[in-house]
């Protein structure tokens, strides 16, 4: 019970689990096996995203699993490359069909290119409302977008996002947005939880983790659910995949959260591209 994964109410009424199971950069032909070896361990929830090239082999794993199709609950995002909505519309449907799943239960604008399509992410979001209405998401979000994004949101769009799924970690705990996203009922999706392995040999983290008796990624992944956030760490490895699963039987006291938060670097932090200039479009 203790590893109980805690499951958190979104905007739309429609609840996800505080821990997920990423897939970002498992080749295709590694994530089946690694997916499978997630739900068996307990994860219910798996991220993916077009651009990541193995949304098939995600829905095989869930396939091959035995469990019913709602007992997990699958992320995708949009491909950079069709935020045009007609092509938006298209990808979604390939979306479906790589998964062969009738619905995702969220889906993501991955990126807002805001120097790309003319600055026009809001007819990208206005499509993914569409898909809302008509069920084949059960709830939509974005990801990497700044406050001004989702303020333009706000301003011009109908429907609130259920997430906004942003690079945090303790070298980037990227309060200005986070705090945005806790004022107008938008949770955060922490992606690189552990900045790409970069906290785990910082001389804070290991010495938390000694005096709780933990490894530093389970450290560092407890910091991220006690303030809240939703994190989906990845590993091809058995002995790590279900390492991040045991999280919840363990807390962290004020000045441990305290310590692991005051290693923020502000954007000298960052491991990933900022998004106000980030303008990725895959050939």
């Amino acid at each position: 019970m203790a590893n109980t994964v805690p499951d958190i109410s979104l905007n739309d009424g429609n609840t996800i689990p505080q821990l997920g199971f990423g897939v970002y950069q498992i080749e295709p032909r590694d994530t089946a096996e690694a997916v499978g070896r997630a739900l068996e361990i307990g994860y219910r929830h798996i991220d993916t995203a077009q651009m990541y090239g193995n949304e098939a082999e995600v829905g095989e794993a869930v396939r091959a699993s035995g469990l019913d199709r709602g007992e997990v609950f699958v992320t995708s995002k949009l491909n950079n490359g069709f935020h045009r909505p007609e092509d938006a519309r298209r990808a979604f449907e390939s979306t479906l069909s790589a998964l062969k799943m009738d619905y995702v239960d969220l889906f993501l604008i991955h990126w807002p290119l805001p120097t790309r399509y003319d600055g026009d992410f809001v007819s990208t979001w206005k499509t993914l409302e569409e898909f809302q209405r008509d069920g084949r998401a059960r709830s939509i979000g974005v990801s990497n977008f700044q406050v001004p994004h989702l303020e333009r949101l706000a301003a011009e769009a109908d429907v609130v996002p259920a997430v906004n799924q942003i690079e945090v970690h303790p070298y980037l705990t990227n309060e200005q947005v986070r705090a945005y996203g806790g004022e107008h009922n938008i949770l955060t999706e922490a992606w690189s939880p552990i900045a790409q392995g970069r906290v785990l040999d910082d001389p804070t983290i290991v010495d938390v983790a000694e005096q709780v008796g933990r490894t530093p990624a389970q450290v560092v992944l407890r910091w991220h659910v006690q303030r809240g956030d939703i994190v989906f760490p990845k590993s091809t490895t058995p002995k790590r995949i279900e390492e991040n699963f045991r999280i919840f039987d363990f807390t962290l006291d004020d000045t441990a959260m305290e310590r692991i938060s005051g290693l923020d670097r502000g954007e000298a932090g960052r491991t990933g591209p900022n998004p106000d200039e980030f303008d990725y479009i895959p050939a």
